[in-house]
């Protein structure tokens, strides 16, 4: 059986000649699929619902928000940094039999949940051609 690959890029800057300034964080991600739908999992701690945005364009996904620092500490005060602040995103390329039409997102408990349906698979049906006399 032939696995399904779905490609997972970062995001791209979408503003015009300008450059990224910052750091731009990767979103880790689970992506399984179920008989009637695909399942986007992204636990995403420190975030409001209101920091995170998605955008779909064509056959792609972008996931992106930024995770805001608490307060202000100089670099010298820090024993370790782990924690990535600032803005992340991610960006998934769908699969074909994706239904872009039919996508719902859910925030809840630090843990962005999106649902996509499938479309039913194309019946493959052979059409014969006459041929003119």
């Amino acid at each position: 059986m032939k696995k399904e690959i779905i490609e997972i890029t970062p995001a791209i800057n979408n503003y015009k000649n300008e450059a990224l300034k910052k750091e731009v964080g990767q979103l880790s991600l689970d992506i399984y699929k179920t008989d009637s739908e695909i399942v986007i999992l992204a636990p995403i701690a420190g975030v409001s619902k209101e920091d995170v945005q998605l955008a779909l364009t064509e056959d792609v996904l972008v996931i992106k928000g930024e995770r805001k620092r608490p307060e202000e500490v100089s670099d010298d005060a820090y024993y370790t940094r782990e924690c990535f602040f600032g803005p992340f995103s991610r960006a998934i390329i769908l699969p074909l039999d994706a239904d872009t039409k039919s996508i719902s997102a859910d925030f809840s408990n630090n843990l962005l949940e999106i649902r996509i349906k499938k479309m039913p698979p194309k019946t493959e049906e052979t059409k014969i051609i006459k041929i003119k006399e």
